[in-house]
């Protein structure tokens, strides 16, 4: 049975990786079928309604096997319209945002290598979407913390650092001041922790794990860094500060039958229709799905491919100190993966 994945192609500088990965699709022979779909802001300025899904999106969501999301754009000024990607994961419970934080190619950012996994709960604390104005001059928004949530997405930070090889898993909290929400969740690690006795497991509190994660982050490295959804989105985002770019971040969002794959960055609307930003992200976003979906091999090839194309740095883009465009970085990917 052939399998099927949805290609959200976005906002922005989405549609020009969709193109991107269609082309690394072609290239690697694929037998997954791609559907190409409309989500996002600019779709909605064209149409309206109360979601910047629209129905025929979600129709083919539900009968594939996966989604890979370009970047789409959340307005803050239109209180109605939720997040694409937040949608995805409470309708789909994408509950572990996963987040490989790693140097490629060798290109270090400014503080030395990196390699270490950042995994965030995706569904609740305060993207929950409780949000409430109580009087003109007071607003109140709702951090919801479930023991279910909290358990499964420790059991897979845990089974994470297993796979690796990997030792330790650090928990981020502000359990000092948040001792009801915080308190559950770390009574749900403790709990999933007596599983993995060959792992052990750190607290940090917020604002220590930010400092530490700059000045000292090479403690972190074959670390899985663990917490809840707003600090995770900080601190995934903090510590993609330490790779050469943005631009090289993969993540995929991940529940028990169904996963939505993604680039970090946002849809850089500045840039939209110059051809000019990094594929990098988006593609192996699209590798990570395609081996979700039993396609190890020429996921494996993608990997190899994109590494030595960023290890030559001969056709990178400007974010990597080359000059190449998108699409020439993407055939320059391509091409090493149609010679191996």
């Amino acid at each position: 049975m052939v399998k099927r994945a949805a290609l959200i192609r976005g906002d922005g500088v989405g549609p020009e990786l969709a193109d991107a990965v269609m082309r690394i699709h072609e290239a690697v022979g694929s037998k997954i079928e791609i559907i190409p779909v409309e989500a996002g802001y600019e779709w909605w300025l064209k149409h309206g309604g109360d979601s910047m899904i629209p129905k025929e999106t979600w129709e083919i969501l539900e009968q594939t096997n996966a989604v890979l999301k370009c970047p789409t754009t959340t307005p803050p000024e239109i209180k109605h319209l939720r997040s694409v990607a937040v949608s995805i994961r409470q309708r789909f419970d994408l509950y572990a945002n996963i987040r490989p934080i790693k140097t490629i190619g060798g290109i270090r950012g400014r503080l030395g290598p990196v390699d270490l996994i950042c995994v965030r709960e995706a569904t609740e604390g305060l993207y929950s979407g409780i949000d409430v104005r109580l009087t003109p001059d007071t607003a109140i928004a709702i951090r919801k913390i479930s023991r279910r949530q909290s358990t499964r997405v420790a059991r897979k930070a845990f089974e994470i650092a297993r796979e690796n090889g990997w030792k330790k898993v650090v928990v981020v909290t502000k359990r000092n001041i948040l001792k009801e929400t915080d308190g559950l969740f770390i009574e749900a690690i403790q709990e999933v922790a007596k599983n993995y006795p060959e792992i052990s497991w750190e607290e940090y509190f917020i604002d220590n794990m930010a400092q530490q994660l700059i000045k000292n982050h090479e403690r972190f490295n074959q670390t899985v860094i663990l917490g809840t959804n707003l600090f995770m989105d900080i601190i995934s985002e903090a510590a993609a500060a330490l790779v050469a770019s943005i631009g090289m971040v993969y993540s995929a969002n991940m529940g028990d039958d169904y996963a939505m794959f993604e680039p970090a960055h946002g849809s850089a609307p500045k840039y939209k229709g110059m051809n000019k930003v990094n594929p990098t992200a988006t593609i192996l976003s699209y590798a990570w799905m395609i081996g979700y979906l039993g396609e190890k091999d020429k996921m494996n090839a993608i990997f190899r491919a994109v590494e030595e194309v960023v290890a030559e740095g001969r056709h990178v883009t400007y974010d990597l100190g080359g000059s190449a465009s998108t699409m020439e970085m993407t055939e320059a990917i391509a091409k090493k993966i149609e010679i191996m």
